[in-house]
């Protein structure tokens, strides 16, 4: 299902023509809670950069959401170390003196990023410990907001699981229209349904041999 296809099919099923602007909100918030519900493996992204000694800090990418796994790895070549993911207490307590250096064991989302002249941004940033005694690789898998539909035109979510889609936006809609209960509660019983596929493949099939843990996962139906 494309964008001009998931338009006409809600419009139709809530007999009701709505400004372009109102259904590009319906199912950017229909997006939004999805993702939200359950992350597959198509809503991650790998990113690689360096970390340097004497350097604790690292900057989350502009579009993270939440981590999946964060490695080091030697630059001349070697092992990766998936490191733990901890709180900043944590960090602070393990590793008391920043000057002790040594091969980064812990991670820990520390806050929002600092630029060099001190202005405070909206992006994210890491803390590890200990703090790096050498130049490292850094792998980082995370979860994010992929490109809405509506900009898009065509969308993994809407060619694998249109039916989540649709029936997430009908319900933004009916909101929106402040329609009847019957229809209002036929459609959110439709969306639960699809939800629950939609969930049993990314926090079930997909992590059923996931070897980390601390990920969302459930039983397999």
């Amino acid at each position: 299902m494309n964008y001009t296809q998931l338009v006409t099919q809600v419009s139709d099923y809530c007999e009701n023509s709505f400004p372009t602007d109102n259904m590009n909100t319906f199912i950017r918030q229909a997006e939004q809670r999805i993702y939200n519900t359950a992350q597959p493996a198509n809503l991650r992204k790998n990113m690689t950069g360096t970390i340097t000694a004497t350097n604790k800090y690292l900057s989350a990418p502009e579009d993270f959401l939440s981590v999946y796994s964060l490695a080091v790895y030697p630059v001349a070549g070697g092992d990766y170390l998936y490191l733990l993911n901890k709180d900043v207490n944590f960090i602070r307590e393990a590793y008391p003196n920043p000057s002790s250096t040594g091969k980064p064991k812990h991670y820990a989302i520390f806050g929002p990023t600092v630029t060099g002249a001190g202005v405070i941004t909206n992006e994210l940033s890491f803390i590890v410990g200990p703090t790096p005694d050498g130049t490292y690789n850094v792998e980082l898998h995370y979860n994010y907001y992929p490109e809405s539909i509506v900009t898009a035109g065509t969308t993994w979510l809407g060619d694998n699981f249109d039916s989540v889609l649709l029936y997430g936006t009908i319900c933004e809609a009916l909101v929106y229209m402040k329609g009847e209960a019957d229809m209002v509660g036929l459609a959110q019983e439709r969306y639960v349904q699809a939800i629950a596929l939609y969930k049993n493949l990314a926090d079930g099939k997909q992590r059923a041999d996931a070897y980390r843990d601390g990920q969302v996962r459930t039983a397999v139906a």
